[in-house]
């Protein structure tokens, strides 16, 4: 075991999610009280040319983000029965459907037919859905079940002529698509039980209050934002930079990581018994997962809000697109409707205006030569943990996907290659 393992794991066996979220936080307040941060044994270095190379960026795309289950709705986009959401993802139409069972499907937005797509990009309500095109119909279950002039058109067996099927779950709030309709990659592995301490984050109680997209630079360029903490006293420094510390503690739980700061609410813990630890203390922080979303919360007034983005390849290697969903507890009266619409539009301003200005510069210079290698602190281990796993990733094969989840890899090495 690494020293870094023992360090997250305090010595004593992880059990309860419960328990998990408790060993984070005396990890953090004793940081918090040291006045130290997480630092790993070395610095590490990476290609620059990964960040605009067409071949590594369509290896990234055909082998990781079609073959990991990627986070493409929050429950609270589509809590009703009979809603739906479509989304385009790494050239992939997809429709999330919940059913009138309320059980979440999803499946390739495209008519058997001639490939139509059944509905534009967003959400809505829908019992069926009709081929805008020759109007073939389709159930929730994704079942053809009615075809125009079925008596001209020919004998068909309308039992093979579904919608093609994702693999999908709903864990926490959040919904997760696999875009290989094919996928045999055990699910539980790769989570390796962090969508069980996201559940006490209390995202499936949560409404839906607003939708941002946004067009950023290389993906990488983008998420690596997220997982850096190193970077926001000096890049907010006017908007909410100086409330936040630079220091990060990186806590790790299969490919995903949690990143908490030292500073903060903790102390306030202190002098309670651990039973009275509350879910909205402990579940602090930003929660990163791999390989592209990061959900961190936000107070207005006495709720808290949540920012779920999630970074998906562009059209090309020097493009992304970010989708930002904003989700709280709290009711939808016009009162606070008007608070949090000044809150997403002040951080929608924050993450293009300042983030992604400038990423997109990065994207400029990355291509002039003039560096080969780019160069991550001891101070930014998020960002050598997610490049680490993407390496890792990226020479597995489909056969082996779910063992290296499951087997989890030397954090060590990973880190400090």
């Amino acid at each position: 075991m690494s020293t870094e393992t023992r360090e997250e794991s305090g010595g004593a066996p992880v059990n309860t999610p419960r328990r998990r979220l408790l060993q984070m936080a005396e990890r953090t307040i004793a940081h918090n009280k040291a006045g130290t941060t997480h630092l790993t044994e070395s610095t590490s270095t990476i290609p620059v040319s990964n960040y605009f190379d067409p071949e590594r960026w369509r290896r990234e795309v055909d082998l990781i983000f079609k073959r990991v289950p990627l986070l493409l709705a929050t429950s609270a986009e589509i809590k009703q029965a009979n809603t739906y959401k479509a989304i385009e993802v790494a050239g992939m139409p997809v429709l999330i459907v919940r059913g009138a069972d309320g059980l979440v499907r999803a499946f390739v937005n495209m008519c058997s037919h001639r490939g139509s797509m059944l509905v534009d990009e967003g959400v809505g309500e829908a019992r069926r859905f009709a081929c805008p095109y020759h109007n073939w119909v389709y159930d929730q279950q994704g079942d053809l079940v009615g075809m125009f002039k079925q008596d001209d058109f020919g004998s068909v067996d309308t039992s093979c002529l579904g919608l093609t099927t994702l693999p999908v779950t709903e864990r926490a709030g959040l919904v997760w698509v696999t875009l290989n309709p094919t996928s045999t990659l055990d699910s539980d592995a790769f989570f390796a039980g962090y969508d069980e301490l996201l559940e006490f984050c209390h995202f499936a109680d949560m409404n839906h209050f607003g939708s941002r997209r946004l067009v950023g630079p290389n993906w990488k360029v983008s998420f690596d934002g997220y997982v850096d903490f190193y970077h926001l006293p000096i890049l907010h420094k006017n908007t909410f930079g100086p409330e936040f510390p630079c220091d990060a503690l990186f806590h790790r739980v299969g490919p995903h990581q949690r990143v908490t700061g030292p500073r903060g609410h903790w102390a306030k813990l202190e002098s309670r018994p651990q039973d009275e630890w509350p879910d909205s203390i402990l579940t602090g922080g930003v929660w990163s997962i791999f390989p592209h979303a990061s959900i961190a919360g936000f107070d207005v007034e006495e709720h808290k809000v949540y920012q779920v983005a999630r970074i998906f390849p562009g059209a090309n290697p020097e493009e992304s697109i970010t989708y930002l969903d904003f989700i709280s507890t709290a009711p939808k009266t016009p009162e606070f409707v008007e608070l949090i619409d000044k809150q997403i539009a002040f951080l929608e301003m924050v993450v293009r205006d300042e983030d992604y200005a400038t990423g997109l510069k990065i994207q400029r210079t990355v291509k002039t030569g003039a560096k080969t290698e780019f160069i991550f602190g001891r101070n930014e281990g998020g960002a050598q943990y997610v490049h680490g796993w993407l390496d890792e990733i990226l020479a597995t094969s489909d056969a082996d996907l779910s063992d290296l989840f499951r087997r989890g890899v030397d954090v060590a090495r990973i880190v400090n290659p």
